[in-house]
C-alpha cells in the first residue's frame, strides 16, 4: 500500500483518528480538572561537607553528587524511612510514596524534595520528617556502624592482653622478649670481659665471667622457646591496637558527617502552595492525546483489515452459492 492509499484511508476514517485522541483529551482534562485541589511544597537540602574530596567524606570522586542524590532518593522511599514519617506525621506509607519526588539541582550535589497532597496541612511535616529521617538513615547510622567497630575491636584488644597475662603467669615471666634481649646484650658483655681477663692472666675473673656466661646462657636457652608463642601473643594485641585505632577514626569521621549533615543546618522548608491546574492539564493531557492518537491509528488499521477480509469475502462466497450445470446438459446443447 502506497502513501496515497493510506491518505485515502485516514481521510475515509478521519472520524477515528480525531475522535479518539479527542475523548481521550477531554477524559483527562475532565479528570484532572474535576478533581479536588492538590497543595504542594518543597524542601531544599544543600550540604556540600558531605560531598567532595574532604578525608572521611563518604561521597568522595567525579560522581560522588550523583551518588549522594541516588542515595539520598533511595532513603526517601525506602520501608523504614517510609515508616517512621507515617509515624510522625500520621499519612500513610503508601501516599507518601505516591507524592514524594527527589530532583537534583543541575549537577550540583543540591536537591529538590517535593510532596505533594490533598491535604495543605500535611505538606510542611511530611516535608520536614522526610529530609529529617533520610539524613539520619544515611549518616547517623554510620555513627552507630563506626561505634559497634569501635566497641568489637576495644574488646579484640582487651582479650589479647588478657591472653599475654595468662601466658605471663602461666609461665612465670614476665615481658620474656626483653628479658630475652637484655640477657643477650649481657652476654655479648660477659664474653668481651673474658676474653680481657684471659689476655691479662686474671684467672679468678676468668672463672666469674664463664660462671656468669653460663647462667647468662641457659636463661636463653630457658626463654627462646617460649618467646615464638610470647610473641604470637604480642602480634595478635598489636593488631587489635591497629584496628582500635582505625575504627576510633571512623567513628571521629562518622560523628562529623552526621554533625554536618543535621537537618537544621542544610535543610529549608518552602510555604505549601496550591498546585496550578492548568500545570497539570497540560502534563496530563498531551501525553493522553498523544497515546490516543496512536491508538486512533491503530484502530484505523484495524478497520480497514477487517473492511478488506469482508470485501474478499463476498465475491467468494457469490461464486460458491451459484448453481452448477452438470456435464451432460452441456454436451446435449452442442451442435
Amino acid at each position: 500500500m502506497e502513501i496515497v492509499d493510506y491518505l485515502r484511508v485516514a481521510r475515509r476514517r478521519l472520524w477515528v483518528l480525531v475522535g479518539v485522541p479527542v475523548l481521550a483529551t477531554g477524559a483527562a482534562a475532565a479528570i484532572v480538572l474535576f478533581a479536588p485541589q492538590q497543595f504542594g511544597g518543597t524542601a531544599y537540602v544543600a550540604a556540600p561537607a558531605l560531598v567532595g574530596g574532604a578525608a572521611g567524606t563518604q561521597y568522595t570522586g567525579t560522581q560522588a553528587a550523583n551518588q549522594f542524590v541516588a542515595a539520598f532518593g533511595a532513603a526517601v522511599t525506602s520501608p523504614r524511612v517510609l515508616a517512621d514519617v507515617a509515624a510522625d506525621t500520621g499519612v500513610a506509607p503508601e501516599r507518601l510514596r505516591d507524592g514524594i519526588a527527589v530532583t537534583q539541582v543541575g549537577a550540583s550535589s543540591q536537591l529538590e524534595v517535593t510532596y505533594t497532597a490533598g491535604d495543605r496541612a500535611t505538606v510542611a511535616p511530611v516535608l520536614t520528617a522526610t529530609t529529617t529521617r533520610a539524613l539520619a538513615f544515611l549518616f547517623s547510622s554510620q555513627v552507630g556502624i563506626a561505634t559497634g567497630e569501635v566497641e568489637a575491636a576495644n574488646a579484640d584488644v582487651t582479650a589479647a592482653t588478657k591472653a599475654i597475662g595468662e601466658w605471663e603467669k602461666a609461665n612465670k615471666v614476665s615481658q620474656p622478649d626483653r628479658i630475652y634481649q637484655a640477657t643477650l646484650g649481657e652476654l655479648t658483655s660477659l664474653r668481651q670481659q673474658q676474653l680481657s681477663m684471659q689476655a691479662v692472666g686474671n684467672g679468678r675473673g676468668v672463672a666469674a665471667a664463664t660462671a656468669a656466661i653460663t647462667a647468662a646462657q641457659k636463661k636463653l636457652d630457658e626463654l627462646g622457646p617460649k618467646l615464638p608463642d610470647y610473641q604470637a601473643l604480642l602480634a595478635q594485641r598489636d593488631a587489635a591496637t591497629n584496628a582500635l585505632s582505625q575504627a576510633r577514626e571512623g567513628l571521629q569521621a562518622a560523628r562529623a558527617q552526621a554533625q554536618a549533615a543535621d537537618p537544621k543546618q542544610v535543610t529549608s522548608i518552602g510555604e505549601a502552595h496550591e498546585v496550578s491546574r492548568m500545570t497539570e492539564l497540560v502534563r496530563t493531557a498531551l501525553p493522553v492525546g498523544g497515546a490516543g492518537l496512536l491508538l486512533g491509528v491503530l484502530l484505523v488499521g484495524v478497520l480497514e483489515l477487517l473492511s478488506r477480509g469482508r470485501a474478499a469475502a463476498r465475491p467468494a462466497a457469490a461464486t460458491a452459492a451459484a448453481p452448477s450445470v452438470p456435464a451432460e446438459t452441456v454436451t446435449a446443447a452442442r451442435p
